[in-house]
């Protein structure tokens, strides 16, 4: 039997109300190829349900030259690309989030479907849903706009992989993408036409660990679910370099789901928590100035409207970034970076959602920030000594301490560390998941 979320601790009360209005969606449009016409219900309110982010991947440039497998990225024109994303909700009616707001072209989405990945490219063909925009099958998104699809009916699971396929007829060059998806997601060459709906995928022979196109999922949802989301840089990717040279990325990392939020989803899943772990996430992003590279993506306070607090269903925020402003010229002063933290927080609470501030890790031993910036270390500890004594956000995550080695303060401890010496590796995401305290969380003013 399949619920509206992953119900594993939850009361069985809570999800058999449910049940009847999930198949109400299901008979308005489950089937496979169709488009749907299900009834979306509003963004927010108390009703029976709502809809609330499963998947989010935070848009970061439109200069696709290669993922960090170093995997160049062929998107030219006349290709179909298919997105697999893991949900961390799973349910039986959802919406997708498209873009084009890094681009600086228009792109026309032709065909797009959703399914569940069999494996690799192939898809099950019984779960291929059309998704339509307005009603349409084909859509045109304006350089630096975000679409918003209609509503598609489909069981799947939390952690269940799901493949968006997204055929663009014309140009593909400059798609929006995030560069660390550490998910393998598949396309066709230049040139090879529409596939969005072929099952066995044959015809997608390129791979990427990109995103490209794709920058959320929603759920509808009991009311009760809200959503967290970590706002902050390649630590909050999952990123991990295989290399003390910070790449390639770490092939044992991709397509496992091994970041602090995916370990604390099932933190929430084992307690019958009605929340979802998202991340919004950029490598090299800053909390000050924008994209120090292209590829590092506007600077949190240029997207936090957009990328968090439009979020649907968003309670708490995790801002967890200052890295990349003191390794990287022209570093901001102490006073600098705490206004810029107390304007994050001031937008936030502003929107009705609650703040976790977080401690900057150390990085001076990795081979960036310690080439860059060898003397940020006293910065970064007069930083997180503010952070740990301010009272404007909510509560302090202290990451600082979960992942510092006692014997030398400016590493990271060597068990929870990656070969970059700044990224943690999966048990030091394990470590800082469990340093989140559930109970602090603000979740659904609906419960």
């Amino acid at each position: 039997m399949k619920y509206w979320f992953n119900s594993r601790g939850l009361r069985t009360s809570i999800h058999k109300s449910r049940i009847a209005l999930s198949a109400i969606a299901v008979a308005a449009g489950m089937v496979a190829g169709s488009a749907t016409t299900i009834a979306a219900p509003p963004d927010s309110g108390c009703g029976a349900s709502r809809w609330v982010g499963s998947w989010l991947m935070a848009p970061s440039d439109s200069l696709p030259l290669g993922d960090l497998a170093f995997t160049p990225t062929a998107a030219v024109y006349n290709q179909t690309y298919r997105i697999v994303l893991t949900p961390h909700l799973g349910g039986s009616t959802l919406r997708l989030h498209l873009s084009a707001r890094q681009s600086p072209l228009p792109f026309t989405f032709a065909s797009v479907t959703v399914a569940k990945q069999q494996d690799g490219p192939a898809i099950q063909p019984d779960t291929i849903r059309k998704v339509t925009f307005g009603g349409s099958d084909s859509v045109t998104a304006a350089a630096g706009s975000d679409l918003v699809s209609d509503p598609i009916a489909l069981d799947f699971e939390a952690f269940e992989p799901l493949a968006v396929s997204i055929y663009v007829p014309g140009m593909s060059i400059m798609p929006t993408e995030n560069v660390v998806g550490l998910s393998t997601s598949y396309y066709g060459a230049p040139g090879s036409g529409d596939h969005a709906y072929d099952a066995d995928g044959a015809a997608l022979t390129l791979h990427t660990t990109s995103v490209l196109f794709a920058t959320g999922m929603d759920v509808l949802a009991p009311a009760e679910y809200s959503s967290v989301i970590a706002m902050g840089d390649s630590i909050t990717t999952g990123y991990a370099g295989a290399s003390y040279y910070e790449g390639p990325q770490d092939p044992a990392i991709v397509d496992r789901n091994l970041r602090y939020m995916d370990f604390l989803q099932r933190r929430f899943d084992a307690s019958g928590t009605p929340m979802v772990a998202l991340h919004s996430a950029i490598w090299g992003n800053r909390v000050i100035r924008n994209a120090t590279i292209p590829h590092t993506g506007p600077g949190a306070g240029t997207r936090l409207q957009k990328d968090v607090i439009d979020t649907a269903g968003v309670s708490d925020v995790i801002i967890a970034s200052g890295t990349n402003d003191l390794a990287f010229p022209p570093a901001p002063t102490v006073e600098q970076l705490s206004a810029a933290y107390i304007e994050l927080i001031d937008r936030l609470h502003a929107a009705g959602i609650r703040v976790h501030l977080a401690t900057i890790p150390p990085s001076v031993r990795s081979w960036i920030a310690g080439g860059l910036a060898p003397f940020a270390d006293p910065a970064r500890q007069q930083v997180n000594a503010w952070i740990r004594s301010q009272t404007y956000s909510d509560t302090v995550i202290d990451f600082d301490a979960v992942l510092r080695d006692p014997n030398d303060p400016a590493a990271q401890r060597a068990d929870l560390v990656s070969p970059t010496l700044v990224h943690p590796n999966p048990a030091g995401h394990r470590a800082m998941a469990e340093a989140i305290d559930i109970a602090t969380l603000q979740g659904s003013r609906c419960r």
